[in-house]
């Protein structure tokens, strides 16, 4: 930064020299024309030429090595940024939107970058102007260096106002280019649902409707640019006018020579180019600012989940889970989901959660995990507090296989590989062929190393469950949580993936969620889950011997399925 400026100066000092190498050629001419020999002005060229060859030097340092280190600057903000948004807790993406956090991740930061390089010199190059100016310009005639700095404080004054409208403009664009990509995002990523309803139309709409409100935002802020622009052009020309006047009536009155004059208006030319680039760079500034905003509104976030001081790692798991009292609700707004519920998962028990919708059971696997902090009460693995324990050992020994699975755009074996980083190729085609899905990527057309598209579009439902199991295997976690893992699945593949997640919870402490109530009659306990809490606790057997909530759910589900055979 200090090279970068000190090159800025020496542009500077290049430029202001030209007023004072033509002031010295026409007081020659004016006063002792025999004195302006062709030797001297060969000497002037020489100097003026050798002073531009250091100005371009200085200006390549600037363009070139100053531009990098603005682009350092932005790869950092970056890295910090993303970092930053890694460590946020899942109840701030519940809220945010991807369209939001992407374009603070890439446009605002490019405005900063541009911000952090260019602002700085520029304004460091006109505040050198500005005073080297002033302090020459009194050398030729102090009253009329008054009269035309007088203009500045209004000219700053008014500019400001404008100043502040431009500003909050930038804000208001930046909030609107984020909502409109929220919902880019959402309607190419949910493509085959709009195609399937034929309603091209309908999005078509809400994308106009938000294209619409940031052009008239995009419109209003450009109306106070141009009085922006408009108002320093009035300033300009009434500098200008102030010059040519006042200076005539006092070369008329001898207080300014001829060749002091034309100096005193190359001067007022270079002062008013100043006044023009802060002029130009107050957009880029404002931008920069705004981008520099939004950035710490992101790094001012604070994590909710967090290890704690003494925080330990998890280490050698056996898989007994316990809930003490735990009561948790999503937001202060909401209503609880939990209340003092208390429940004990032996090692290697399995353990299925049933019930109604709304009733937690979601929201049991997602704070064994720790994604959630409970509000009250205590949940223990192995009888160690969860929050007692560093997040990542604890994750690492939870293996999570859901209902809505997410594959990385990339190879069949990049996602496999995804549970365990270092895995051999003879290790992710272990797992594979336990998760039963070996054979069907051996069917690809480049079998592992096959390319599965954006969140593997180019697979089945089954195919992709299959993946995210193969995942779990190579990882080998001694606890497993299975959210609805089969709902989404046809009858034939969920046949397929129910066999492969049998053999995944051989051996661990499993909690499953099902709605499919057929595809948990052996496990060990089922849990009736309601708004109420735990209403009904046993193994299949026993809850529709009992012929309370569980029966009426199998009773209805079986009937059901009945019907569709």
């Amino acid at each position: 930064m200090v090279k970068d400026l000190l090159c800025a100066a020496l542009t500077t000092i290049c430029e202001i020299m030209l007023p004072l190498l033509v002031r010295e050629i026409t007081g020659r001419i004016s006063n002792d024309p025999l004195s302006l020999t062709v030797g001297f002005v060969l000497t002037v060229g020489a100097a003026y030429l050798a002073m531009r060859l250091i100005d371009g030097l200085a200006y390549y340092y600037m363009a070139n090595v100053g531009h990098v280190m603005g682009t350092k600057i932005e790869t950092d903000m970056r890295k910090a940024l993303f970092s930053h948004l890694q460590k946020l807790h899942m109840g701030y993406y519940d809220n945010a939107k991807v369209g939001t956090l992407m374009s603070r991740i890439t446009g605002d930061l490019f405005d900063v970058t541009e911000f952090a390089h260019h602002c700085p010199e520029e304004f460091f190059i006109a505040g050198i102007k500005i005073i080297a100016a002033f302090v020459i310009l009194c050398t030729f005639n102090v009253p009329l260096t008054l009269l035309v700095f007088l203009v500045i404080p209004p000219m700053i004054i008014a500019l400001t106002l404008f100043n502040r409208k431009i500003k909050e403009g930038f804000r208001k664009q930046r909030v609107e280019i984020g909502e409109l990509n929220s919902k880019v995002e959402d309607s190419l990523l949910g493509i085959r649902v709009v195609k399937s309803f034929a309603n091209e139309a309908v999005e078509q709409e809400k994308f106009d409707e938000g294209n619409k409100r940031f052009f008239q935002i995009k419109a209003k802020n450009y109306k106070y640019m141009g009085l922006y622009q408009a108002t320093t052009r009035f300033f300009e020309g009434f500098m200008y006018i102030i010059v040519v006047v006042a200076g005539t009536f006092f070369m008329m009155k001898g207080h300014i020579n001829p060749a002091d004059f034309v100096a005193y208006l190359l001067f007022v030319s270079t002062l008013l180019t100043s006044v023009r680039r802060i002029v130009e760079f107050a957009e880029q500034f404002q931008r920069g600012m705004t981008g520099i905003e939004r950035f710490y509104e992101i790094l001012d976030t604070v994590p909710e989940i967090t290890d704690c001081e003494n925080a330990t790692e998890l280490g050698e798991v056996k898989g007994e889970i316990e809930f003490k009292n735990v009561t948790f609700r999503y937001s202060q707004e909401n209503e609880d989901v939990l209340l003092n519920m208390s429940f004990k998962i032996k090692s290697g028990e399995k353990v299925a959660l049933v019930g109604p919708s709304g009733g937690g059971k979601t929201t049991i696997c997602s704070l064994i995990p720790r994604f959630y902090e409970v509000d009250e009460g205590e949940i223990t693995i192995d009888k160690k507090s969860i929050r007692e324990v560093t997040v990542k050992s604890l994750r690492d020994k939870i293996g999570i296989v859901q209902q809505d699975v997410y594959l990385f755009s990339g190879s069949v074996k990049s996602n496999i590989a995804y549970g365990k980083t270092d895995a051999t190729d003879d290790e992710i085609i272990a797992a594979a062929k336990l998760s039963g899905a070996h054979d069907f990527i051996m069917s690809l057309p480049q079998g592992y190393d096959t390319y599965v598209g954006e969140r593997g579009v180019k697979l089945s439902g089954g195919q992709k469950q299959r993946i995210s199991i193969a995942r779990v295997f190579l990882k080998n976690p001694p606890v497993l949580l299975l959210d609805e893992a089969t709902s989404a699945l046809d009858n034939e593949s969920e046949l397929i993936v129910q066999r492969s997640l049998e053999k995944l919870s051989k051996g661990r402490t499993t909690v499953t969620v099902a709605h499919r109530l057929t595809t948990i009659k052996n496990a060990d306990r089922i849990f009736v889950i309601t708004q109420n809490g735990i209403a009904e606790e046993g193994t299949h057997a026993q809850l529709l011997k009992k012929g309370g909530i569980y029966k009426e759910l199998y009773s209805a589900y079986t009937s059901s399925e009945e019907k569709e055979s």
